[in-house]
């Protein structure tokens, strides 16, 4: 192979060897000059590969080496072309050894810039790419299929934005990117077989994705227009870029409140104009502040559509122009001409100023009409002075009309402004207002008068008049009534020079003499328009005399009083008390009772003690409650009521008293007796009876009593007549229990009585056990039997009326039927 391209190629190279033997042809022989290693292959960078080549080159035999000029580790000049065969099948020979021995570098798959593996060549990566991805695999070979491992490294002093893993060649992302801060990087990507080592160096693109806001370049602003600008001129071009490229990067422009605004923006071109048929006005408003937004064409970031935008402020102060007459400032005016002001007193300054305050002109003040030669205005200051005494002013008010114009650069007037001074010749304020009673000036004034009077009612006997000498404005004041409460108003409440002063009753409940037995106010006079505010009062005392105004009037609505039952006549029951806050005979009270329950009772009635009759005797089992009324009443027969509420107290004063009913009676074994005793006492615990057997004949031990409800009852074991018979030895089965009912009360009572009971077995027919019961109440058995021969008698009385009827009404219709034939007989 290496023969073939020698003979036909000028220059020949060994690929595997990086070595490359220079020939020529002269005259037909063919020559070797030079021997070198190729730059442009892949091992020229594998410097162990370099290394052994240049030995293996010096190695040659010595016959070549001698004529080799300037050996280095890449050339070698041969002093003589060899043209022989056998010296070049000898240099050829030596070459072939030194590609036998040569260990081949690995090498990297170009993939071409689409392909997320290889040796990253013109590979592009997206600048919203999350840190963290795994964006790309380095991937290469060895000639020898060794096993190759992988590097990557950044020039000195660069950012590492990208880590392998040296056994996969999985490149990761480990910074942030940012398009427009970097938009390549540069990177060193090696591979090796553990001897030869080749390092590339690639470039990187970063992709750009829409993460810019526009950016202004001539905002926030400041910027001057004059008033008089056109309609639709343009007055600022405003000027935003964005960072991103693509629809991105492009910036319309907008404006904030678009609709109220002067203004209006060409949203491309970002030029400002005032908008057609609006104008600008310096005396409306000064300063526009104007929003302006800048808002890119949108594009992909991570993975969605994003918008974005920023605003600045433009601000635009309107420059005045000479468009607006002067105006004065402070109006109404309004001056005074004192009774001591002299010739060359200042009466009033006016001021005005130029309507365009942007850039004002000087202004001259002069007269127009109204000031009858009196008066005179300085042309530059408007002050207005005096020229003549007040005395000889011919009228009280002056209604001056006065100038103000505009002087332009070159002295000329221009615009001018009107208004009116009114001129007022007044009294100086030199008197106070002083209060005079019927004699003159006086400062105390005193009346005495019944409580309560009527409402508007005019306290004639006070006669007060106010005044003022002074004139016009420094003679009004106003009149006030200071004290306590409003119950007084005076009239009238301003006053001009003089008047008769009134006071009127307002609150004529709050005028009680029980609360003030005299009232005292202050008459107060004030000026009201006069700088000095001079001022008077006069004290007003009222003496108020007592009227029967008030009716007594009880410590309560009601008074309740407990007394026990046989208290005897005359004793206390409870004492009230009333009182009238009137004064005299007024105020003393009289008491007296009345009312259904008031006939046991009486009261004092100057005290109010209230006191069984004597010949009263109460008693809580007749009555316990009794209920009347109590009148407090003075001289003039005011009164009030209170009620009272009695209570008589039970005592235990009566002992309880057995029932004769159920001192006799037949007991049935297994069922209870019940004996009952009553107590007249009306409440507890005077009236609860406790029940208890005191004694029993033949035995005591046979018997129980409930002690609450008084049921006498056989005891438990006792079940049949036999034990009883067997206990008592007797055949008579009749008792006698003395029974005790005693009551609570204290000190208690008590009663016995003697129960007869006969113990009698339980029968089958109820009535056979009543009238066994029965054997002993005679009383009941005349009863009975009266009443059974009664009901005999009756039935058979009954029975012979209805049999007697019966035969009546038979033979009255028998006699009938024989009349009937009788008269069929006599027909025929």
């Amino acid at each position: 192979m290496i023969k073939r391209r020698i003979d036909y190629m000028p220059y020949t190279a060994c690929v595997f060897c990086a070595i490359i033997i220079h020939t020529c042809i002269i005259r037909g022989n063919i020559y070797i000059t030079r021997v070198s290693l190729d730059s442009s292959a892949r091992l020229y960078h594998d410097s162990s590969f370099m290394r052994m080549a240049a030995g293996c080159l010096q190695a040659l035999p010595a016959d070549l080496h001698d004529v080799c000029t300037d050996p280095s580790p890449v050339d070698w000049w041969l002093k003589k072309p060899i043209w022989t065969e056998e010296a070049q099948q000898e240099l050829l020979r030596g070459v072939i050894g030194l590609a036998s021995q040569a260990d081949f570098a690995p090498y990297f798959f170009d993939n071409g810039p689409y392909s997320h593996n290889g040796n990253m060549a013109l590979f592009s990566l997206s600048e919203d790419t999350a840190i963290g991805t795994q964006i790309y695999r380095l991937n290469g070979t060895d000639p020898e299929g060794q096993e190759v491992r992988y590097g990557l490294s950044f020039d000195p002093g660069s950012r590492e934005y990208f880590r392998v893993d040296p056994v996969s060649g999985n490149i990761t992302l480990v910074e942030p990117l940012d398009r427009e801060k970097q938009d390549s990087i540069d990177v060193l990507v090696s591979i090796t077989d553990g001897q030869s080592k080749v390092v590339e160096r690639v470039t990187i693109f970063v992709m750009d994705t829409n993460d810019e806001k526009p950016e202004f370049y001539n905002m926030p602003a400041i910027i001057d227009v004059l008033e008089t600008t056109a309609s639709g001129s343009s007055i600022y071009k405003v000027e935003a870029v964005d960072k991103d490229t693509g629809s991105g990067g492009s910036v319309n422009y907008y404006l904030q409140n678009s609709q109220t605004t002067l203004f209006a923006i060409d949203r491309h071109s970002g030029v400002l104009r005032i908008k057609s048929g609006e104008t600008l006005d310096y005396e409306k408003t000064k300063t526009h502040f104007i929003t302006v937004f800048a808002k890119d064409g949108g594009g992909h970031f991570n993975g969605k559509e994003q918008f974005m935008s920023s605003s600045s402020t433009l601000t635009i102060n309107v420059i005045d122009a000479q468009d607006t007459p002067p105006s004065f400032i402070g109006t109404p005016y309004f001056g005074y001409v004192y009774e001591v002001s002299v010739p060359g007193s200042e009466i009033f300054t006016v001021v005005a100023k130029d309507g365009d305050v942007g850039n004002p002109n000087p202004i001259r003040y002069s007269f127009e009409d109204g000031d009858n030669g009196d008066f005179r205005i300085n042309k530059t200051t408007g002050c207005i002075t005096l020229l003549t005494l007040p005395i000889y002013l011919r009228r009280e008010i002056f209604n001056i009309k006065v100038k103000a114009s505009e002087v332009s650069p070159e002295g000329r007037l221009l615009d001018y402004g009107v208004t009116t001074v009114v001129i007022r010749v007044v009294d100086l304020n030199n008197n106070p207002p002083t209060f005079y009673g019927e004699n003159g000036p006086q400062n105390m004034f005193e009346l005495t008068m019944y409580e309560h009077p009527p409402e508007g009612e005019i306290l004639r006997g006070l006669r007060i008049t106010v005044n003022d000498s002074d004139q016009g404005a420094n003679a009004k004041f106003t009149l006030r009534l200071i004290g306590p409460g409003r119950m007084l108003r005076v009239v009238p409440q301003t006053v001009l020079n003089e008047a008769q002063v009134t006071i009127l009753v307002e609150d004529s409940a709050a005028m009680d003499y029980e609360k003030h037995h005299f009232l005292t106010y202050k008459l107060l006079a004030v000026e009201i328009d006069t700088p000095e505010r001079f001022s008077a009062t006069a004290d007003i005392v009222i003496h108020l005399l007592d009227t029967n105004d008030n009716a007594p009037k009880f410590s309560s609505d009601y008074y309740i009083a407990r007394i026990p039952e046989n208290s005897p006549g005359g004793s206390n029951v409870v004492s009230v008390t009333a009182t009238d806050p009137d004064s005299g005979p007024w105020g003393e009270v009289k008491y007296s009772i009345y009312g259904s329950g008031a006939d046991m009772f009486l009261i004092q009635s100057a005290s109010g003690i209230i006191y069984t009759q004597p010949w009263a005797s109460l008693d809580a089992e007749v009555k316990s409650k009794y209920n009347f009324y109590v009148k407090a009443e003075d001289a003039e027969g005011k009164y009030s009521l209170a009620e009272i509420f009695v209570t008589v107290l039970d005592l235990n004063d009566h002992p309880p008293a057995f029932n004769d009913n159920f001192l006799e009676t037949t007991m049935v074994i297994g069922a209870p007796v019940k004996i009952e005793a009553m107590d007249d006492d009306a409440e507890v615990p005077n009236n609860v009876i406790e029940y208890a057997i005191m004694k029993a004949e033949p035995d005591n031990n046979i018997f129980d009593i409930n002690a609450e409800t008084g049921e006498i009852m056989l005891k438990s074991y006792i079940k049949s007549m036999a034990i009883i018979k067997n206990i008592t030895k007797q055949r008579d089965c009749t008792w006698s229990l003395v029974v005790q009912a005693r009551d609570r009360g204290q000190p208690s009572f008590s009663t016995t009585a003697v129960i007869k009971i006969d113990i009698t077995e339980a029968v089958k027919s109820r009535f056979f056990s009543y009238f066994l019961g029965l054997r002993k109440r005679r009383g009941a058995v005349f009863g009975i039997c009266l009443t059974v021969v009664t009901f005999a008698i009756s039935l058979t009385i009954f029975i012979s009326t209805l049999i007697y009827w019966k035969s009546v009404k038979k033979s009255r219709i028998q006699s009938q039927g024989k009349i009937r034939k009788i008269m069929r007989r006599a027909l025929p």
